[in-house]
């Protein structure tokens, strides 16, 4: 194997963080970017992060996201949207709206997703629902997943050398694309990656090749995801960390489930129903008669009449597979988001 050269010429100026694209700064340690020395590759956030594993919090608005957004527009490069496959979004058609580009839909983290679930099945869903991407591609980052199939469809569509990924944020873009530098580049720069979101602040240019750079972006923030709610410590819980066990409960008119401590669903009215959950292993199910529990009743309710064969999305968090008609009552943080979709899976 070529082993790989680290050879760079950065000018001290404006010198970016090679972890999170921030430009560095040796002035004001509270402030963004700060490192005790400009000529270090990483601000002490990323270096901290990537060595000791200790998460700081930083507060970004979906404003500074769309400016950057708006400056892609403007360019016909081609844009990689990165989805994570447990987490996608309610409309898509919300990207179309803010990019006029050639995008290819990369659903992310197929690792987690049952592998008897086939990919044409999901791909054939989503080409069904949205016909203005120009194609998509399922993978995995951290099983090397369908890496080089990607790769393929990257040089076939797009229209110069610059390629932007976008996504929102836990999506696993810095993931994916330190798989592309691991897999097709001899640099031997490392974006910064966390469980935990926004980690990257600014966009980053990674030379792939001479013929590829990848320009990553900060991730858009999901301002209805259960994750922006939980603690540091939940979030690990509820973001799967490897293929999902679907658990399976049948419900009757009066039963509920309790899922963790953050969301409670009551069967109201129907037949006997089937209920999947796709949702990380680490997360406890509890399974009770609905009238002698009042669990999380505080919680705000919300009401869905399930028409047949519906998946209950549930932002941040993953989704549950229902079957037959019936009506459910949710209850959880008001601010969370949740959605029916036709079953994917």
């Amino acid at each position: 194997m070529k082993r790989k050269t680290c050879l760079r010429e950065v000018s001290i100026m404006s010198k970016k963080c090679l972890g999170c694209g921030i430009e560095l700064q040796d002035e004001n340690l509270l402030l963004e970017g700060y490192t005790a020395n400009l000529e270090n590759d990483y601000c002490q956030r990323c270096f901290r992060l990537k060595n000791y594993g200790e998460y700081q919090n930083t507060t970004r608005s979906n404003e500074e996201f769309h400016q950057i957004l708006e400056a892609v527009a403007k360019t016909k490069d081609l844009v990689i949207y990165v989805s994570d496959i447990l987490d996608v979004e309610q409309d898509l058609y919300d990207i179309r709206k803010l990019l006029p580009n050639k995008i290819l839909l990369v659903l992310n983290k197929r690792d987690v997703i049952p592998k008897s679930v086939k990919d044409e099945k999901i791909i054939s869903y989503f080409k069904e629902k949205y016909d203005f991407f120009n194609d998509i591609v399922i993978v995995s980052s951290v099983k090397n997943y369908n890496i080089d199939n990607l790769l393929r469809r990257i040089k076939y569509f797009q229209v110069t050398k610059q390629v932007y990924v976008v996504g929102r944020t836990n999506a696993g873009k810095s993931s994916l694309i330190n798989k592309l530098i691991k897999n097709y580049s001899e640099s031997c720069q490392e974006l910064t990656i966390s469980p935990l979101p926004s980690t990257t602040l600014n966009t980053v240019n990674i030379e792939i090749n001479e013929h590829l750079t990848i320009i990553d972006t900060p991730g858009i923030i999901d301002e209805e995801s259960l994750t922006n709610y939980i603690s540091d410590d939940l979030f690990k819980v509820v973001s799967p960390r490897k293929e999902i066990k679907p658990r399976t409960y049948q419900l009757r008119k009066g039963q509920s489930l309790l899922i963790g401590d953050f969301v409670r669903l009551d069967y109201i009215e129907g037949e006997k129903n089937s209920f999947t959950l796709y949702i990380s292993n680490d997360v406890k199910v509890k399974k009770i008669v609905s009238g002698k529990h009042e669990d999380l009743k505080e919680l705000s309710k919300r009401t869905y009449q399930l028409p047949f064969n519906q998946d209950i999305v549930i932002k941040g968090l993953g989704f549950i597979k229902t079957v037959n008609r019936g009506i459910v009552d949710i209850y959880l943080n008001q601010r969370v988001g949740t959605f029916l979709r036709e079953n994917l899976i």
